[in-house]
């Protein structure tokens, strides 16, 4: 199974970048897993949070494989501890899934027909942060849970 990490416009603040791209190398040590960007739209003051939204959901549903297991970050979304976020990966690459994406949203989140797309929605935290710190927080917690799954003592309960 290939981990993808899809996520609307790209991360420009260098050492968010920089610890991102860190931590997903790290992470392919144990199983294949990308970031995928898709452009963000550009010259939305004319478009409502709707229409964006919605324009952002096409560029993003053309991304998905038919075949894949679509799991949208969102802050409504299922909370897990590290450990459950690790079973959850162990079971969904059983599964014979080829592909499980997690989708990190713009800024307005995400469409009605990704909503109705998804498979499955997961929560960092009830808190908001920027969708450049998702992509690092992300990262790092496949990271973790690769080591989870392999016994490593990079995690601490």
């Amino acid at each position: 199974m290939k981990i993808t990490i899809m996520a609307v416009g790209r991360t420009t603040t260098p050492y968010i970048a920089k610890a991102t791209d860190d931590y997903i190398g790290r992470a392919c040590h144990y199983m294949p897993v990308e970031m995928l960007t898709v452009a963000d739209i550009r010259q939305t003051r004319s478009l409502t949070m709707q229409q964006q939204r919605d324009k952002e959901g096409e560029q993003l549903l053309q991304s998905f494989q038919p075949s894949d297991m679509v799991v949208l970050l969102d802050e409504h979304g299922l909370e897990m501890t590290s450990r459950q976020f690790a079973g959850y990966i162990e079971r969904q690459a059983v599964s014979g899934r080829r592909r499980l994406v997690f989708v990190i949203g713009g800024p307005y989140g995400f469409s009605d027909a990704v909503r109705s797309r998804a498979d499955a929605m997961i929560s960092l935290s009830q808190m908001t942060f920027s969708h450049e710190m998702v992509r690092l927080f992300f990262a790092e917690q496949i990271y973790r849970a690769m080591t989870i799954l392999r016994g490593e003592p990079y995690h601490h309960d």
